[in-house]
């Protein structure tokens, strides 16, 4: 081609189409198999027989034709293969652009393929975002905060807005971005892949806040999977799946004064711990049976929980979940609070509205297992990426679930990210850690055979061990007052225990023992319960072992386990009285607590997940009676110090009679920091009121009864000691005083030497 001839096409109207070098790579673009479009589409010098030009390739598989704009002008491009590929050239000296380097050069397309033509920014001009940096430390499994770099951001880049698009799939063949603005379509938006870590990246102008996406990956098999975004912030409200774009912005918080006490204060050991936990699509619904939204969940389970007094509210997981029946615990979105009652934004809200009302949020956080939904992690790019490819190791099969390879420094980075983003981006206070000893032990729930040992031949997960170390010791670092809770059930040693000490590091323990025990106990009938005297006296053995608390949770209230109530025997009196005394001791043993909701208003039925609580049951003096109790011991929990400062150490209990199983009577001594600050707790598990009942006390003088668990607004006999008793200089069960008490039948009492 001569120079006149260039100059003369470079001058006209007329679309032109520049040769290149290869058509393997282009050919590679347009059948939707390229793994480096950007040495294909966007601008790229050229060479017209000696004449420096500029060629500039786009794809629109949907598009008539594609207009280059560019210095004012409107250069018609060739389309250059059936599937949509287009392509124009410019000269880059004395021609209508200035000489710098191709991909600085600022031009659009006019793209026809609406009504009227839309002009759109060039993904493909734009350079790389994440830097050598991040890479390293993504690989690493050390960037804490991967979805300020992962996923789908919000940026403005050489002042076009537009959003950046990153993902981790190291053994695609192809990743895109597919989504609203390129109608699904794989082949518009191929990623850049960054090697060697294997993370893909593009940033689309003009994509805006609110747009659905997915990823389409092309595994090394040539199979197209349509995945939703692991590090989204958002998603589609279920049953649909793919991600939404979340602009996080700078949310207006109000809760800095909670912020900054909870870092100086010590929340684990002697501050109160009284916790509500919810499922937030059945606590309560709409008249219409309409699910309430967080901002709703603000103003009416926030104050709820306030006037009953707990100091926390414990969530069931929030995380996104495409099966309502898991209630949570099958998640697919480890940063996006679910989008059946809202926006992120609402959540943090929500949250907002916890701090400035006094109660702290506790997260229920699944890092031991996910789903095998298609649309989620498993298989992510083909392979077993988050997961393990041994099924011995890889799968829960009592749960239908995959396991994270905690041995893969992306995935413990994935993992602790998500950690740290919610309590972080959220303000949340604390992460309640499912099903830890599904992951502390490599034989969970498998026979013989259908597992694999450590490398030293043992059933413990070291990896897992090793990832947990690392979670309580970077949140409890990196979010300062935060909390992490283990459900652990196994006598795993050391699991509250601090990991300089060899410990897991967790703040807490879930006191499962505790729970079973005084649950068997309640179901027998009070004639038999004098041979069943030690299952409520065993948990003091290793009371201070761990840091525990005491939870009647959820999982006690489902799948034919009966309501908390119709676990109690007898008639219904018998049942209310018998429910109110375990409510009582629970509040008076030492440990931290937490009540599923529901159980503060004895929910008659099991819960179930479709509908609201029985909230029309409080109707009935018995069940209101049983809401008053709760909120009363709440607030004496809290009142008084010797009830939860010195919970984790034996100097804050002392038993004065652990022994008088004939009469099913327990009593005990707790002590606060203060000098002689101590309360006494008295607890009859039988329906036979006891007059005149000795219960040896350290001093002389009047002690109050705080709390009577049979007073007549309970719906009690009211039976009791008007108000106090007088403590004589009469020796007995060690102590140099004694009171004389009226016990109730099924009573719980509270005293306090005045």
């Amino acid at each position: 081609m001569s120079e006149d001839t260039i100059r003369e096409l470079l001058q006209s109207d007329h679309p032109m189409s520049v040769p290149t070098q290869s058509d393997t790579p282009l050919l590679a673009v347009a059948r939707g198999l390229s793994d480096d479009p950007f040495a294909v589409l966007g601008c790229h010098p050229a060479d017209f027989d000696g004449r420096a030009g500029t060629v500039v390739r786009c794809i629109f598989p949907a598009a008539a034709q594609v207009d280059l704009l560019v210095g004012g002008e409107v250069r018609p491009m060739v389309r250059v293969h059936p599937s949509g590929v287009f392509e124009g050239a410019l000269p880059t000296d004395g021609g209508s652009l200035p000489g710098a380097a191709p991909s600085a050069f600022d031009y659009r397309f006019r793209v026809h393929d609406t009504q009227p033509p839309r002009e759109v920014d060039d993904p493909y001009r734009f350079g790389r975002v994440l830097t050598d940096f991040d890479l390293y430390l993504l690989g690493e499994g050390t960037h804490y905060r991967a979805w300020e770099k992962l996923g789908a951001r919000c940026l403005t880049l050489n002042g076009v807005p537009g959003v950046h698009f990153a993902v981790w799939a190291p053994n695609a063949q192809r990743v895109s971005v597919i989504g609203d603005f390129n109608a699904w379509d794989g082949r518009v938006h191929p990623m850049r892949k960054l090697v060697p870590s294997g993370i893909w990246e593009l940033f689309l102008p003009g994509v805006a806040n609110g747009a659905r996406y997915k990823f389409e990956v092309r595994t090394s098999g040539g199979h197209l999977l349509h995945k939703a975004d692991p590090l989204a912030r958002w998603g589609e409200v279920p049953p649909h799946t793919a991600s939404v774009v979340w602009d996080t912005g700078d949310y207006p918080w109000q809760d800095e004064h909670w912020m900054q006490e909870r870092g100086a204060r010590n929340l684990w050991h002697e501050q109160p711990m009284s916790v509500y936990e919810v499922h937030l699509g059945s606590w309560r619904r709409g008249d219409d049976g309409r699910l309430l939204s967080y901002r709703d969940l603000a103003h009416t389970l926030v104050p709820y929980a306030r006037e009953l007094g707990y100091t926390h509210l414990e969530l069931m997981p929030v995380m996104e979940h495409p099966f309502a029946g898991s209630w949570g615990y099958q998640v697919t979105g480890f940063f996006a609070p679910t989008s059946r009652f809202g926006t992120p934004d609402d959540f943090r809200y929500f949250v907002d509205e916890c701090h400035r009302h006094g109660l702290g949020v506790i997260l229920d956080w699944v890092p031991g297992h996910f789903p095998k939904d298609a649309h989620s992690l498993a298989r992510f790019d083909g392979t077993a990426l988050y997961e393990h490819e041994d099924p011995r190791k890889g799968e829960h099969q009592d749960w239908g679930t995959l396991i994270f390879n905690y041995g893969r420094s992306e995935v413990r980075g994935f993992l602790l990210s998500s950690a740290l983003c919610w309590l972080e981006s959220f303000h949340v206070d604390g992460l309640r850690v499912d099903a830890v000893a599904s992951m502390l032990y490599l034989d969970y729930s498998r026979r013989e055979g259908e597992w694999v040992p450590n490398e030293y031949g043992g059933r413990e997960n070291l990896e897992a061990v090793s990832f947990l170390q690392q979670l309580n010791v970077l949140t409890h670092d990196r979010a300062p007052g935060s909390m992490t809770i283990a459900e652990e059930s196994t006598a795993w040693p050391g699991v509250s225990r601090p990991v300089h000490l060899g410990g897991l590091g967790f703040s807490y323990k879930w006191n499962m023992g505790w729970m079973h025990d005084m649950l068997e106990y309640m179901r027998q009938d009070p004639v038999h319960r004098r041979w069943h005297h030690g299952q409520i006296t065993f948990s003091m053995l290793y009371a201070f072992t761990e840091n525990f608390v005491l939870p009647f949770s959820h999982d006690e209230v489902v799948y034919g386990k009966g309501s908390m109530l119709g676990k109690m025997p007898g008639d219904e009196w018998q049942q209310h009285a018998t429910l109110r005394a375990l409510y009582g001791y629970m509040f008076g043993h030492p440990g931290k607590k937490l009540m599923f909701m529901g159980a503060e208003i004895a929910q008659v039925g099991e819960w179930n997940h479709d509908t609201s609580l029985d909230w029309h049951l409080l109707d009935d003096p018995l069940h209101e009676g049983m809401r008053r109790w709760v909120r009363d011991l709440n607030h004496a929990y809290q009142r008084e110090g010797s009830l939860h400062e010195v919970d984790f150490d034996h100097h804050g209990f002392s038993w004065i009679d652990c022994h008088d199983h004939e009469n099913s009577i327990i009593s005990f001594i707790r002590r606060g920091r203060a000098k002689g600050d101590f309360t006494v707790v008295v607890v009859n598990f039988t329906p036979v009121p006891r007059e005149g009942y000795r219960v040896g006390v350290p001093a002389r003088g009047w002690y109050r009864e705080l709390l009577n668990s049979d007073a007549a607004e309970y719906g009690g006999g009211n039976m009791g000691n008007g108000g106090g008793v007088e403590a004589l200089p009469e020796p007995t069960h060690g102590y140099p005083c004694s009171l004389r008490l009226v016990v109730p039948p099924l009573g719980f009492l509270l005293l306090k030497k005045d």
